[in-house]
């Protein structure tokens, strides 16, 4: 998925950023008023025609918003226009279909509105980077050529440097927001600013015209004349010693100034107001009123009984050793090891094929989009996941892409190819994003949009149908998707034993190498990735846990009427939704199945 992911955030960044230079001028109070125009729409105009001119005016609004210093305010004052707006639409006039939209934007914007108080952005706006999240992250990405910012034109390239500009500034607030940080004693921890610093000595360390900054002077459109080049050599080595700049004043200041004082403990309710915050991270990130303790004990839970499953495989392959050693054996034996890349190539199309022979006992609802297999490019293979997927077109011109990992091939195991197929694949990813795209009586927030706790708890899902597909009848596979279960369970103790139990580092280390076949290496990477987003790691196990419940209670309370294809389309014909409305409208799908 991450593929699919790096293109919203694109998006998301190119709206952020300006593509045009008309928007990324926009600055100060010319947002606030922009954002506080009101949606126009006829008095004769239908609901569900009012209540998509709202959309449309919503989308507006958030394309206009710029980072600036007023960006909060046009922010909030726009969430709260939205949700006036939206009380004056009728709901139940509106269909099925417009009444779930509705509830989602409602449920989008009270989020929106309940993380950006002075009190939660007080605590937020201050640490405005860290090495997970923070323009400096992907940015250089963007800008590159090979990113999602187009490069056809003279204008593309000139827009380009503008962003350059605006990316400066980014860059030299933050600094001014860590500071306010300081005065008010809101720190990140030393941890992740270590890691900042080390991300920008990588950084600076690279030559100018080997940058990624650089890479656009690389790739001009053969139309471009002499001059046109010339001129913008000249201004893109100039523009891009400037972003060295900054980088260097960044990095100087977290580096003299800011890291000597950045606080020792690494969870978040150990910082002022913290506790707090993570609170409203954990139902933003599961969209469920839950709580740390609530996780971490269904953590400690679902743990006990995954590794009491491996221990069963253990035993049912004979294994004479501790379940440690099991997990060595594993790790290291050949025989689990791809024999070849054109092996590692073949057992996932045929892991497909099968896929495909068992699909409609399943599914009544199918993407238009076929799905292709691949491996990674050699040239990006290294640097990449173990697997991801890439959407195809909405009309289904362009097939979806489930991309697998074949670098350095001694260190993958083939016992996990299955369950990354059906998460990745189909019916994963593949079904979630696709169906979701294709269904135009969807707004674009609800067709194109992704919310991991649904997108990411289907794709969790996905895996235990491996179960009645037969797939994990055969001892390693059923080993491969336990172990992948395994992780997701894992990090609901480990995040909120680091940020709401007080956990060290290597406690959380310590745990995860004790229930799982992880190595330290694997397992360092996982805690340092909590550490630095808190709450997000939650929302595979929790949304996977929602589905399964959902469907056990749709099972008991239908019987013999219940249709697996039935509810499965249900899940998934109106795309990415809240969890907490995913239940009520299975709740009112058993309820009209009854009648």
């Amino acid at each position: 998925m991450k593929a699919f992911k790096t293109l919203l955030v694109s998006s998301a960044v190119t709206m952020a950023l300006g593509l045009s230079s008309a928007v990324a001028h926009e600055h100060g109070n010319a947002n606030v008023q922009s954002s506080s125009k009101s949606t126009s729409v006829s008095k004769e105009a239908s609901e569900h025609e009012k209540l998509f001119a709202l959309f449309a005016a919503a989308d507006q609004r958030d394309i206009e918003l710029n980072l600036t210093d007023s960006h909060a305010l046009a922010g909030k004052t726009a969430t709260l226009l939205n949700l006036s707006e939206l009380k004056q639409i009728d709901r139940s006039k509106l269909s099925d279909t417009d009444k779930l939209a509705y509830d989602v934007f409602k449920y989008n914007e009270e989020r929106s509105l309940k993380m950006s108080t002075d009190e939660i952005e007080a605590l937020t706006e201050v640490r405005p980077i860290n090495h997970f999240s923070g323009f400096h992250t992907f940015y250089p990405t963007f800008a590159s050529g090979k990113g999602a910012a187009p490069f056809k034109t003279v204008e593309d390239y000139e827009n380009n440097l503008s962003r350059h500009n605006d990316y400066i500034a980014i860059s030299d607030r933050a600094i001014g927001k860590f500071r306010e940080g300081m005065e008010s004693g809101v720190l990140e921890t030393k941890l992740t600013i270590d890691r900042v610093i080390k991300q920008f000595d990588t950084q600076l360390a690279i030559p100018i015209k080997e940058s990624q900054f650089w890479g656009p002077i690389t790739m001009f459109p053969e139309s471009f004349s002499d001059e046109e080049k010339a001129r913008l050599t000249a201004d893109y080595e100039k523009a891009t010693q400037e972003i060295y700049d900054a980088t260097t004043r960044m990095r100087d200041f977290l580096r003299d100034e800011y890291l000597p004082v950045a606080r020792e403990s690494i969870g978040l309710s150990d910082m002022k107001g913290g506790a707090k915050l993570y609170q409203l991270m954990v139902e933003d990130s599961t969209t469920l009123p839950m709580t740390p303790d609530e996780l971490h004990n269904l953590g400690l839970k679902e743990v006990k009984r995954i590794k009491n499953d491996m221990l069963e495989i253990k035993d049912e392959v004979k294994f004479e050793g501790t379940l440690n050693e099991f997990f060595d054996y594993v790790r290291t034996d050949p025989k689990f090891k791809p024999e070849s890349r054109e092996a590692l190539t073949q057992s996932y199309y045929d892991i497909g094929r099968e896929v495909d022979e068992k699909i409609d006992q399943y599914f009544s609802l199918l993407p238009k989009s076929e799905l292709e297999i691949k491996p990674y490019d050699p040239a990006i293979e290294q640097f990449s996941a173990g697997g991801s997927y890439q959407p195809g077109t909405p009309d289904g011109s362009r097939p979806g892409t489930f991309y697998f990992n074949a670098y350095d091939l001694p260190s993958r195991l083939t016992t996990g190819n299955v369950t990354l197929y059906l998460h990745e694949g189909a019916p994963g990813h593949h079904f979630q994003v696709s169906l979701a795209q294709e269904n135009e009586a969807l707004p674009s927030f609800m067709r194109f949009s992704f919310l991991p706790a649904f997108g990411e708890g289907w794709a969790l899902y996905s895996e235990t149908l491996g179960y009645e597909m037969g797939f994990f009848d055969d001892p390693w596979n059923r080993y491969g998707t336990l172990q992948d279960e395994q992780l997701r369970a894992m990090r609901l103790v480990v995040d909120t034993g680091i940020h709401a139990k007080g956990w060290t580092r290597e406690q959380a280390i310590d745990f995860m190498l004790d229930n799982s076949g992880m190595t330290r290496t694997e397992v360092v990477a996982e805690v340092e990735r909590y550490i630095a987003i808190p709450s997000q790691a939650l929302s595979y196990k929790v949304g996977a846990l929602k589905i399964q419940e959902l469907r056990a209670r749709a099972e008991k309370a239908l019987g013999d009427d219940f249709d697996i294809r039935e509810f499965h389309a249900q899940v998934l014909n109106t795309g990415g939704i809240p969890l907490a409305i995913l239940e009520q409208k299975i709740d009112r799908w058993i309820a009209s199945q009854q009648s």
